[in-house]
């Protein structure tokens, strides 16, 4: 077999979802470790006033792309962006531009989505399954492709507790379904929604499923792979350690705690969170594409599914991901963030109600006290709307954050052992060999740095404000203390001998435990 650059050595690659956060490291990836690709064509619509050029042009400036940059200067020339809208009839692809693509492309990453939990339903299956549809269509127009591999989701089928690498069938037709939204209004699609996903908790994860089914049914003789990634979080190794571009997911999460606005959270520590790095993901996605293309004239017709997920060969919970006692929370004790709102610290509770009481505590209140303090200041209150946004998303997350599910990899344990040692260093995708403890120290710094683009300059400043937080806090349970006994215990004897009581046994404890630790045996 060739190796994995070898194989893409000469190829023309088409991608979609290319200015997304997977998109964006899978061009940058291909082009760095497979140099002798010959040119990579992007799908991208416009956008708030700026072209598909301008767009890219303003994409490979970022940081991501400094590693690519420096090794080879030149690499923008082989990027060519074309006019696309995934929405629209036929893509909204020119005569000419459909015709060169069904000329010249061999590979195609169809990685677009909408990511969004909470899409209404008619956008989700516009975006996610009618656009995917499309996909199919212009790939059977294509004359030289030798794979089709669509990015899903781990998630597609989360109605399962056992997950394995075969595409299940959706409760409805979809076609039926594309043919009823059609003259369907809002009001009567989002009456029917809960009725239509039934055990999945949301549309992304319902349009996922049925995208995956389409290109089963549709693909025909092409040769065609799934990839199903769990939370993709920030980079593990490649280009570097820790970038990340967006709130989503846990990136959110993990800035809410490290401001110290997210102080508890609906979650079981024993639920396994199933995070996988960006780079993991696209290593499997280039190896898969590569074993189907390379082999495409001897191995099996059926398409394969690669569960591209850690919990089932690595894990690692929830309870050890924000916790005080492991990474988030004391990475950013270390290394505090900016203009912190509290000290971070967060609870975990699958309790509905203990949650709601810490909300209303730890969240409502401090944040209408800070508001009012803003109004009496004559600036604008902004912390409640924040915390509104906060519950929201949390809401959204709470479905994931205390579900555990068993994915089968044996797909992607092939592939692992098709590969060369070259190719196994240069794409590696083994999470056997991901330390957690590191990986999420360096996701954490990785918001700080990227998505909050705070410098290491501000850090002394980050930990002075720290320590004044903690001053404060300090100070406010002290009042509070105070105000207690002067209010409630104070003015009653029963309540001052009970007092006493406790804290007379307190002494006696802390008295015994001094006296057994010095002890000698």
């Amino acid at each position: 077999m060739v190796t994995i650059p070898e194989y893409y050595e000469g190829k023309n690659v088409l991608i979609t979802g290319a200015t997304g956060f997977m998109g964006k490291v899978l061009l940058e990836k291909l082009m760095r470790s497979c140099p002798g690709v010959k040119a990579v064509y992007v799908l991208v619509r416009h956008k708030a006033g700026h072209g598909p050029l301008a767009r890219i042009a303003d994409m490979i400036n970022c940081k991501l792309f400094d590693r690519l940059r420096d090794e080879q200067p030149d690499f923008a020339k082989k990027i060519v962006a074309v006019n696309s809208d995934l929405t629209l009839p036929e893509l909204d692809l020119s005569k000419v531009d459909q015709e060169m693509l069904a000329d010249c492309i061999n590979i195609v990453f169809h990685c677009a989505a909408t990511i969004r939990f909470n899409e209404p339903l008619k956008d989700a299956m516009l975006l996610n399954v009618l656009a995917t549809q499309k996909m199919v269509a212009l790939a059977h127009k294509m004359k030289h492709l030798e794979v089709f591999l669509h990015v899903s989701t781990a998630y597609a089928n989360c109605d399962r507790t056992l997950i394995e690498e075969v595409v299940y069938p959706p409760p409805v037709d979809y076609k039926k379904l594309i043919d009823s939204l059609e003259w369907m209004d809002e009001k009567l699609v989002s009456a029917m929604t809960p009725g239509l996903i039934g055990k999945r908790p949301n549309t992304y994860t319902y349009t996922k499923a049925m995208a995956e089914y389409l290109v089963q049914q549709e693909c025909g003789n092409l040769n065609v792979a799934i990839i199903r990634p769990s939370i993709v979080g920030a980079s593990w190794k490649e280009p570097f350690p820790g970038w990340i571009d967006n709130f989503n997911g846990p990136s959110g999460i993990f800035i809410a705690a490290g401001k110290g606005i997210l102080r508890t959270m609906r979650a079981s520590n024993n639920a396994v969170a199933d995070l996988v790095p960006v780079d993991v993901v696209i290593n499997t996605t280039l190896a898969a594409a590569w074993y189907s293309g390379s082999q495409r004239h001897t191995r099996p017709k059926s398409i394969l599914v690669y569960n591209c997920t850690t919990g089932s060969i690595n894990p690692f919970h929830w309870g050890e991901v924000g916790m005080k006692q492991y990474h988030v929370i004391s990475t950013f004790k270390r290394n505090p963030l900016e203009q912190a709102f509290r000290r971070p610290n967060v609870n975990l509770t699958t309790n509905h109600l203990i949650n709601q009481y810490w909300i209303a505590v730890s969240h409502k209140a401090p944040a209408f006290l800070y508001d009012l303090c803003l109004r009496m200041t004559g600036r604008e209150p902004r912390m409640m709307k924040t915390i509104t946004r906060l519950h929201r998303a949390m809401m959204v997350l709470e479905y994931f954050t205390s579900h555990s599910w068993v994915w089968k990899t044996d797909n992607v344990t092939m592939l692992m052992n098709q590969m060369g040692a070259d190719d196994k260093r240069t794409f590696n995708f083994d999470v056997r060999q991901l330390n957690w403890a590191e990986y999420m120290e360096n996701y954490c710094m990785g918001t700080k740095k990227y998505v909050l683009n705070e410098a290491e300059s501000g850090l002394p400043a980050a930990r002075k404000h720290l320590n004044k937080l903690r001053n404060i806090r300090y100070t406010f349970n002290t009042v509070l203390v105070v105000f207690i006994w002067r209010v409630f215990i104070a003015r009653s004897q029963m309540a001052r001998n009970i007092w006493y009581f406790v804290v007379s046994l307190c002494f006696k404890f802390l008295s015994y435990f001094r006296a057994s630790s010095t002890m000698k045996y």
